[in-house]
């Protein structure tokens, strides 16, 4: 996983305009609501390549790079950007009550073929981390 935060391109008196990506093209985008509480992911791709973008609110996010047993936390916010490797598994958890963030997807992730590059795990990683969302939410 790599996590950026994004910067600031561009000030003046009517605000303010960050560049997001540049001269990166991407197949599918979605934008996603997330209320206090709501986990989404616990799933990789094998093909595809995602990356988001916290655009309000804080997120708990767990992952879990191919081939290790380890199980990294982190908590991320507005204008941090995230890129998955492929095969590395990855949950989110919506530590506020309005979460908003983007997903961007190169492969087979989008549209009807939503579920087609999307392997679901059957223990959500922050159990497999030891931690409740009550927990997690306690952050």
């Amino acid at each position: 996983m790599i996590q950026e935060q994004k910067q600031i391109n561009f000030t003046d008196e009517r605000g303010t305009i960050m560049d997001v990506f540049v001269s990166r093209p991407f197949e599918h985008g979605v934008l996603i609501h997330s209320r206090k509480g709501a986990v989404r992911g616990n799933h990789y791709h094998k093909e595809s390549l995602q990356c988001d973008l916290v655009i309000a609110g804080r997120i708990a996010i767990f992952s879990r790079a191919p081939g290790s047993e380890v199980i990294e936390e982190r908590v991320v916010g507005p204008n941090d950007w995230i890129e998955w490797d492929k095969e590395e598994v990855h949950e989110f958890i919506a530590l506020d009550d309005e979460v908003v963030f983007m997903s961007f997807v190169n492969g087979l992730r989008g549209g009807q073929s939503y579920e087609s590059d999307t392997y679901r795990i059957p223990v959500p990683l922050h159990e497999l981390a030891g931690k409740t969302i009550e927990q997690v939410l306690a952050q």
